[in-house]
Parts: structure tokens; C-alpha cells; sequence
């Protein structure tokens, strides 16, 4: 299945996606992004911290905020996002508290999304650089927000005042978790191409280039040659994606998760 293929199936025409620093989002989702934007759908970021702590050069330290604000903005406008948020939190000491969550809610509630992208909360323990605790940190705020403040009207009752009216939100895309938990292989080959463009504006995180790419097209690679090693009986991950012959395509994984659907009863 492809973004475009997916967006059509579920109903994706609006998205909003959380990161927890400047390039979270490019490393996890920037090719399904690319492929969305292209196939017509609206994607707005929200970095949740400002990526304060990152960076290898103390020289210059002083001005790294600034330095990635920008480089997220550069990355995202190359992929077609129209608008990026950032919450000032800062980094790694982010927290899914009820300060945070109700900015998440806020977020939510102003852009009304139809899916919401954001990492995963649960800890991946093959790859820990995953893991971070910011990224943990912000998947489980956004997971709180999601039900069920973002759908209560008593939940942050300030956010009323803001004209910021409850609705109920169908669908989480979640990245970077365990393996086992990845529902939604998306093909996102022709957009590889992007991703590492968006990457490369992060260049303040990115001390050797061509590894950090050589690593991004391997991963994406090998998620698509292995959708079918393991989509058998009793595995997580179902055929999505087809596989090819004589040429490398590659693929992006998502926990993909019905919040509300027509069965939901919401009791809060």
C-alpha cells in the first residue's frame, strides 16, 4: 500500500504530526509525508522541543534554537508541509504532563486532523537511539491528548474559552516503535529521495552525511524485503507492500491505530 493508497482507504486529507525535536519527523516519516502532500493532502508539524541540546559545535552553540528552527523549516518546505509549529519545550526535559498534553489538545482541537502522526510511546530495545526519552515522552503526550481530552469538553475547559471546540479523532500513525506492534507498511519508493533531502537540511545533527544516509535508504530498503518474511500466519505485519523484481524500493512502518471507530463507545 502506498500513502496515496492509504490516505484514500482511511480518510486522510488533513494530518497533523508531532515530533519530539527538529528532524524526528524527517527520520521517521518524511517519504510518507512527501507521498501524502503530493497525492493532495495537508500536513502541518508541531515540534514539541527545540532541539536546544543537539548539535556538536560549542562555538556556536548559543544560537542552535535559531540554528534549527530554521533547518526544520527548510526540511519541511522541501516536502510540501505549509506550516510548522514549534512548542518550546525544552529538550530532554520533556514531559507528557498536563501542561504539555493540553498543547497537544489545543493543537488537535485548532486543526481538527483526520489522523494524527507522532512517535511511538513504547520503548523499542533493538535500537535504543529510537527511544530517546523525549521521543518516548511525546508519543505518550500525544496518546493522552488523543483520547480522550482532545473529545472531552470538560478536559482543559480553558481551551473552550479559546473557542477550541472537542472533536473526536479516528486515526494515530505512530513511528519508532517495537517491531511487533507495526500494523501499516506503507511503499513510499519515489519519495526516498525526499526524505534524504529534508534529512540533509538538519546538518547541524548530521557529523558524517553519507553514513547517516547510507543508514536511512538500508532501513527503508530492508522493511520493504522483509514485509513478506514476516507477514506470515501469526505475524504482526501483513503483505502491504508487493515485492519487486530487479530493483530496491523502499518502504516506512507505522502503528497504525482506529481511536474512534463506528463501534466506539466514548465513556471517557
Amino acid at each position: 500500500m502506498t500513502p496515496a493508497e492509504a490516505a484514500e482507504r482511511f480518510g486522510w486529507r488533513r494530518v497533523l504530526a508531532f515530533g519530539a525535536h527538529p528532524d524526528d519527523l524527517d527520520f521517521g516519516a518524511a517519504a510518507t509525508v512527501a507521498a501524502l502532500i503530493r497525492a493532495g493532502v495537508e500536513v502541518t508539524y508541531c515540534v514539541m522541543t527545540d532541539g536546544d541540546a543537539g548539535g556538536f559545535d560549542a562555538d556556536t552553540h548559543d544560537t542552535i534554537i535559531e540554528r534549527r528552527h530554521q533547518e526544520q523549516r527548510d526540511a519541511a518546505a522541501h516536502l510540501g508541509v505549509q506550516q510548522v509549529e514549534f512548542m518550546g519545550e525544552r529538550d530532554g526535559y520533556l514531559e507528557p504532563n498536563h501542561r504539555v498534553r493540553s498543547q497537544v489538545v489545543a493543537l488537535m482541537r485548532r486543526h481538527r486532523p483526520d489522523v494524527v502522526i507522532g512517535m511511538h510511546p513504547e520503548r523499542d530495545w533493538t535500537r535504543l537511539q529510537r527511544s530517546h526519552p523525549d521521543h518516548l515522552a511525546a508519543g505518550e503526550a500525544v496518546v493522552r491528548a488523543s483520547y480522550p481530552a482532545v473529545e472531552n469538553a470538560f478536559a482543559y475547559p480553558e481551551l473552550l474559552e479559546q473557542g477550541l471546540e472537542p472533536f473526536h479523532l479516528r486515526w494515530l500513525l505512530l513511528f519508532g516503535g517495537p517491531q511487533q506492534h507495526q500494523n501499516l507498511l506503507l511503499d513510499v519508493t519515489g519519495s526516498e529521495q525526499d526524505k534524504l533531502t529534508a534529512l540533509r537540511h538538519h546538518l547541524s545533527q548530521h557529523p558524517d552525511v553519507s553514513r547517516m544516509e547510507d543508514f536511512v535508504l538500508g532501513s527503508m530498503a530492508d522493511l520493504h524485503r522483509g514485509a513478506r518474511a514476516r507477514s506470515a500466519p501469526g505475524a504482526p505485519v501483513q503483505p502491504d507492500v508487493e515485492a519487486s523484481q530487479g530493483s530496491v524500493r523502499y518502504a516506512e512502518a507505522f502503528h497504525l491505530v482506529e481511536v474512534n471507530a463506528a463501534d466506539t463507545i466514548s465513556g471517557f
